[in-house]
């Protein structure tokens, strides 16, 4: 998606929908640190499930969907990414544990410390964008969803398939593809600002 050069000047600056964001992430965040820290509204280092159901809601998912997502996600992430203490009814996810909440049966696009791996990311494509070079089917995307499957691993299966399936829905672009560099915005979490402003635009023109 295009941008004007005041709109790239604004987001090199801290800007965020006109408001200056004085507590963007630092440069130094892993991938999965800043695909993580989206759904920290507040910036505070934690993620509540109140905060996963905003920022579900404010990429364009519904109101059902989005408290599943919430439910789901924090549950599945809370305890895994707080090694060592005890568990906390309000579910927070640690940001910078992140890392720890790594679930099996998934490309291997992220390494064992959440940066990225370019060589795996390109494997997506190679192995199951059969139709397109750069974009993945719905019938590919459930391929790669399988291929990626580790035996007697539900719930990296489950986490997933859960994961993909949401992308799909919210991203694929009007002809049903996932495009490669949508994959790739959303494992360095650049895509949810993209999706964020598209759903603001949309809500203010209808």
């Amino acid at each position: 998606m295009a941008s004007s050069s005041s709109d790239c000047k604004q987001l090199e600056e801290g800007f965020v929908g006109g408001v200056e964001d004085k507590k963007h992430n630092p440069v130094h965040e892993n991938f999965l640190q800043k695909h993580a820290a989206f759904f920290d509204v507040n910036k505070d280092g934690l993620i509540y499930p109140w905060e996963t159901f905003r920022a579900m809601r404010e990429i364009g998912s519904g109101v059902l969907l989005s408290t599943a997502a919430a439910v789901f996600i924090n549950i599945s992430l809370s305890q895994t990414t707080r090694p060592g203490k005890f568990p906390s009814p309000l579910f927070p996810i640690e940001v910078k544990n992140i890392k720890l909440g790594k679930h099996g049966s998934d490309s291997g696009a992220y390494d064992s410390e959440g940066r990225f791996v370019e060589s795996k990311f390109e494997e997506i494509f190679m192995k199951h964008a059969h139709t397109h070079p750069n974009a993945l089917t719905h019938d590919e995307l459930d391929e790669l969803i399988k291929a990626n499957r580790e035996p007697k691993d539900i719930k990296g299966r489950i986490g997933g398939f859960v994961e993909w399936k949401i992308l799909y829905k919210l991203a694929k672009d009007k002809n049903g593809l996932l495009p490669k560099e949508t994959i790739r915005g959303v494992y360095d979490g650049s895509l949810f600002e993209v999706l964020k402003k598209e759903h603001a635009k949309r809500k203010s023109s209808s």
